[in-house]
């Protein structure tokens, strides 16, 4: 729709959108652009022998490990829990449906310092089960696990809220189709279902990672900050940037940063491909009915 053709009430003067687009402008370099060129000019500012050094020191390369690690444990499990808690409530009616979607909402409403808390009250050493856990010698909070832990509380969501109104959306038409065709249940979830969620998957896997590399507030209270051990990057650069080591304090945060961007190239490029292959959809083409659709699918 051409400037001509818009209604009085949407046109507005040139100067008006200049005055609009310069504040969004003046505000996204403000507080994103000039904070993030900060970073990386004070990780460079003694040159790249030091930053190369903060990286490779062992404390930090043992905090990018465990973050790795994190992150590499904490997806595939949100993926698995996201992929079944979506198809149960949009494909399913069942009692207690409401109650678990505002469960799975429950960690966006929760500080990640009082999700980390409570992990503490369960197993911590006076925690409900912390007597039992050291009967066995097992330890979680001040340990691995409980960053673990903690981090699937806080990123468990992104997945399952990606996919519930994506497939609500979709409907089960076509999962009918298949069931009436003779298809067992893995077909379906291989050969229709899956295809037609892959990209809001990808997008929910790409925001659970970022959300599992950045969190700070819940892995704090439960990692105990032990150097070497329970250390994720972000707790890292707390350490460093209090003991006035700031060089390496934003070498380290220039690293997350830099993870961050690849994160969200990565986003962008979901979003322009899902773009692309809705607006293929919206081309007119001739359908051969769901039989024809789904044997090959199928076969």
């Amino acid at each position: 729709m051409s400037a001509s053709d818009r209604p009085a009430h949407l046109t507005e003067p040139r100067w008006v959108r200049g005055v609009l687009l310069s504040i969004a402008l003046g505000f996204l370099a403000l507080f994103l652009l000039v904070p993030l060129a900060a970073v990386f000019a004070e990780a460079f500012r003694k040159g790249w022998e030091l930053y190369l050094e903060a990286i490779v020191e062992p404390d930090a390369w043992a905090a990018i490990r465990l973050t790795l690690l994190v992150a590499a444990i904490a997806l595939p499990v949100n993926l698995v829990f996201g992929v079944a808690a979506a198809w149960a409530i949009t494909k399913f009616q069942f009692r207690g449906k409401q109650f678990l979607i505002t469960l799975i909402d429950l960690p966006f409403s929760v500080s990640p310092v009082v999700a980390g808390l409570v992990f503490v009250l369960l197993f911590g050493s006076q925690g409900w089960f912390g007597e039992w856990l050291q009967a066995h010698d097992i330890k979680i909070v001040y340990a691995v696990p409980g960053i673990i832990l903690a981090t699937l509380f806080v990123t468990f969501p992104f997945v399952a809220r990606e996919l519930i109104p994506l497939m609500q959306a979709q409907g089960s038409e076509e999962e009918q189709a298949a069931l009436t065709l003779g298809a067992s249940g893995w077909q379906i979830f291989w050969r229709v279902t899956l295809p037609n969620i892959k990209w809001g998957l990808l997008y929910g896997a790409i925001l659970c990672n970022a959300r599992a590399m950045g969190e700070f507030g819940a892995v704090s209270v439960v990692s105990g900050q032990i150097r070497g051990l329970t250390n994720t990057m972000t707790l890292h650069v707390e350490i460093l940037y209090n003991e006035y080591q700031y060089s390496a304090a934003f070498a380290v945060a220039s690293l997350l940063a830099l993870l961050a961007l690849v994160t969200l190239v990565a986003k962008n490029v979901v979003e322009w491909r899902n773009a692309r292959l809705l607006q293929g959809a919206d081309q007119p083409v001739e359908y051969p009915g769901p039989a024809a659709a789904i044997k090959p699918a199928i076969a």
